[in-house]
């Protein structure tokens, strides 16, 4: 398996970890407001996915421009949207991304992003996949401890759990 489908498997795992946490919650936890970076578990997870949508997107090839005109419906999708089913979406694009590393074929391809207000960036697939999977682990981050502001505790979402399921999965196949 490649470093950067690893990387992403890993990501989805997080996530995935983290909303078995999540669900274990009272229903009015994912609305509850409290003083943190973010205001609410759903404003979390709608920002994680956002970004997870424009990357994805950029990916493929699209232009910020032609993707910000279909975030502001996306966004207020999102916002609607409860946990079962930001769950389901997280699931939905977890699985597009691994299918887009898979069939991309060589990641350390150079890929140039025209961003409106960052500029030109030139780097890889494997890099901006970096980028990608480091967010989501910076918000995960966020989510924890809002959980943990709420009264609850958080998932154990560190790499190194991830690497040991892997060794268990070996073990019991």
């Amino acid at each position: 398996m490649g470093k950067s489908l690893q990387l992403q498997q890993f990501n989805s795992w997080a996530n995935e970890k983290v909303f078995e946490k999540l669900k274990e919650l009272p229903t009015e936890m994912y609305r509850k407001e409290v003083e943190s970076v973010f205001p609410t578990i759903a404003d979390v997870l709608v920002h994680m996915y956002q970004v997870d949508y424009v990357w994805l997107q950029v990916l493929k090839g699209r232009t910020f421009e032609d993707i910000f005109n279909s975030v502001k419906q996306l966004h207020e999708e999102l916002n609607l949207a409860d946990l079962q089913n930001m769950h389901m979406k997280f699931q939905t694009i977890s699985e597009d991304y691994e299918n887009f590393i898979k069939g991309i074929g060589d990641l350390s391809a150079d890929i140039t992003v025209h961003h409106p207000h960052f500029g030109t960036l030139h780097s890889t697939y494997a890099d901006l996949n970096q980028h990608i999977v480091n967010h989501g682990t910076y918000h995960r981050g966020h989510l924890s401890a809002i959980v943990n502001q709420l009264g609850y505790k958080g998932a154990s979402i560190d790499y190194i759990f991830y690497l040991y399921s892997l060794q268990e999965n070996k073990q019991t196949s």
